[in-house]
Order: C-alpha cells, then structure tokens, then sequence
C-alpha cells in the first residue's frame, strides 16, 4: 500500500517482491503527479463508480485506472524510466 510518499509492507519478505515494489512505485509516481491529494479524492470517487458499476469490492478495485496501469506494467522493471505523464488516463 502507497500512503506518499511510503510504501508500507505487512511482511518484510515483501521487500524482496520486485514486481510488487514496482507495482507500488507506480502508485508513487501517479500520486506525485496528481500533486498527492487529488490522486486519493480520484481514487475513491473512481473506486465508487467501479464499485456501482459492478457490485464486487474486488472487482471494482481491479478496474481503477490506477490499479490497471500498476498491474499491466508491474513486471516491466524499466516502466517508469519511459513512462508518459498521466499514463493511467489510458486506462480509464
């Protein structure tokens, strides 16, 4: 889980993870570009929308824009060095 500018870990072998890392990195960079507060606002309201949209916590969680662009990125180690501004917005 990111709270910016952290990535906070439930189990230290978690460290070693590093496709989660980098799935977590993502997050960072989404946040730092939304200037931090605006990221979380959309994050919540874009989970609610899902959420409606779908009926499934998981579900839902899955197909935030964010979600989808740290998922389909997180094995491609070198994703934030050619990452474009706002990326996510493709995967709205």
């Amino acid at each position: 889980m990111v709270i910016f500018p952290f990535i906070l870990l439930l189990d230290q072998r978690y460290k070693e993870d590093k496709y989660l890392l980098n799935h977590e990195n993502i997050h960072i960079k989404q946040a730092a570009e939304m200037l931090v507060v605006p990221f979380y606002i959309w994050y919540a309201i874009e989970f609610l929308m899902r959420y409606l949209q779908y009926r499934k916590f998981r579900q839902a969680y899955l197909n935030i824009s964010f979600e989808r662009e740290a998922y389909r990125n997180e094995q491609n180690l070198h994703y934030l060095k050619n990452r474009k501004l706002w990326a996510f917005r493709k995967y709205f």
